[in-house]
């Protein structure tokens, strides 16, 4: 038979002492010597496959408990009758089915295994193509005089664009790492930078209380937008499938001035003003649900609310409350997707704006159908996350705790999959994108985390540290895959290309760095 050695286990989220059973307690304390469960791997199990909601799929089927993940794919591909060969990971209860059943079987508890009679087996979509991991430093882009802020990557992963204390953009030609344009016109700290989804415009935004439209193939500026009366602290653009035909997204900016603001993009001229947080507004985000009318706008400020608007009315829609401080995050499950538009891993070029929404419809209606729904999850100085189902319900889903510090970045895998959240603990967790439900812990930092980015095929996650250096971890094995020092100082911001080939980093050490294989 198949003999399971604890070090072959998954990384599964440890209990508190509280939660322990009284022999569970004893196990620990060394008392009691826990026998490895053996599992003969011939003998026969009834498996029921469900989709990552829970829902049985196919007919129940009599396997051997020596049935590979290999196996297990080549059965979900058929019953789903996929006409080309998808990857597929499985889970049984918590465990990831490694090797074959017999070893996630052995792994679960006591109860578990005796009172199902039927063993469900859950499977998750993997991307079909893989994403490499960053391994080096390629170019050390000298030009900003004062620290990097923040920096974003075109959705085309053509050009990079970064914003600085300096008060300049500066736009970068990928394709050699040299400076494309320097754009002049902030005068104060630029603090946001944002592509449109079709890439024909580039959104910054700072403490000189303006947001301004650049034209990044000359770096002209096309717009100023004015109104705002103190800093602007996000700015967000409308996803392409929920824009009007023919026309170009429109954009929203928060602002410490309580307000947001919505703008049309070609005129420049403000469309409305949203206004009903008593504090300061620190993220927005445009959601592509109810694209018919033109999406819904999120909002997370320094009241601790979470506000849903309706952008094309102006009308306040709800509010979310729950946490007990200052919002500084708030990321969505489709966020990947709609930054990019029509834009995928593959590099596809398109002819006209039209062409791009009608790819940017299709690629949103596949997310959708691959996460379930549109989530949004808000992180919080109170330690503390929220998942929503924002556009459905006031209440959340789940409350998500063990941050020992301030939850200052959270973002969801590309696949809806999974949830990372940085925080100040000089740590980054892992959380299940549909339930909220911990994973783990990624430890490795030995400074604050002020970020992290996912890469296209959610496999992997990047993050910046103020301890100076930029790591790579991998999500399956919950480990660190590429340690990357090179930073003089701390690494404030971070993105990852959507065709998977550049990770770029802002520091205080004035240098954008761009990492690739």
């Amino acid at each position: 038979g198949l003999a399971w050695e604890p070090a072959m286990a998954p990384i599964v989220p440890a209990k508190r002492a509280c939660e322990l059973n009284p022999e569970e307690r004893l196990i620990k304390r060394g008392k009691i010597v826990k026998e490895p469960v053996k599992i003969d791997p011939e003998a026969q199990v009834i498996i029921q496959f469900h989709d990552p909601e829970g829902n049985a799929y196919g007919d129940q089927l009599d396997v051997p408990f020596g049935t590979s993940k290999e196996e297990l794919a080549t059965l979900i591909n058929k019953l789903l009758e996929n006409p080309e060969t998808n990857p597929y990971s499985f889970h049984v209860g918590d465990h990831e089915v490694k090797n074959n059943l017999a070893e996630a079987f052995a792994l679960l508890s006591k109860k578990e295994r005796s009172s199902e009679a039927v063993l469900k087996v859950t499977y998750y979509p993997l991307a079909v193509f893989r994403i490499r991991s960053v391994t080096r430093c390629t170019s050390s882009m000298e030009g900003h005089s004062e620290a990097v802020l923040c920096v974003s990557f075109s959705p085309d992963s053509m050009m990079l664009a970064s914003g600085s204390g300096d008060t300049t953009v500066r736009l970068w030609d990928l394709s050699t790492e040299l400076p494309h344009r320097e754009c002049k016109g902030h005068k104060h700290h630029v603090l946001c930078t944002a592509w449109s989804p079709c890439g024909s415009r580039l959104a910054t935004a700072g403490m000189d209380k303006v947001a301004l439209l650049w034209n990044p193939k000359d770096g002209k500026l096309m717009a100023t937008l004015r109104g705002h009366t103190h800093p602007v602290t996000a700015v967000t653009w409308q996803p392409l499938h929920a824009a009007m035909e023919g026309q170009l997204p429109r954009v929203a900016t928060a602002s410490k001035d309580k307000s947001i603001r919505v703008w049309d993009a070609s005129s420049g001229l403000r469309l409305a003003t949203l206004s009903g947080h008593s504090a300061p507004v620190m993220q927005i985000r445009w959601s592509g649900e109810c694209a018919d009318t033109g999406g819904l706008l999120y909002s997370g400020g320094r009241d601790r609310s979470v506000k849903v608007w309706n952008p094309a009315s102006g009308v306040f829609v709800r509010e979310l409350k729950g946490h007990a401080h200052w919002v500084n995050t708030l990321a969505l499950n489709t966020d990947a997707t709609t930054r990019t538009g029509g834009h995928d891993h593959t590099g596809k070029l398109f002819a006209t704006l039209e062409e791009q929404r009608q790819a940017a419809i299709v690629r949103y209606q596949e997310c959708i159908k691959r996460c379930g729904a549109e989530r949004m999850l808000s992180g919080s100085d109170d330690l503390t996350s929220f998942l929503w189902r924002p556009s459905e319900a006031k209440q959340p889903i789940c409350r998500l705790t063990g941050h020992q510090k301030i939850v200052n970045h959270c973002a969801f895998s590309p696949d809806g999959r999974y949830i990372s959240s940085a925080s100040f603990d000089k740590s980054i967790r892992l959380w299940d994108g549909r339930t909220g439900k911990y994973i783990c812990a990624l430890r490795g930092h030995v400074g604050d985390v002020y970020m992290a980015v996912w890469s296209a095929d959610s496999r992997m996650l990047c993050t910046a540290s103020k301890d100076s250096t930029v790591k790579v971890w991998d999500v399956y094995a919950r480990k660190l895959h590429e340690d990357l020092p090179g930073h003089a100082d701390e690494v404030y911001a971070l993105d990852w290309s959507a065709d998977g080939a550049r990770v770029a980093s802002g520091s205080k050490d004035r240098l954008v760095k761009i990492w690739r294989h």
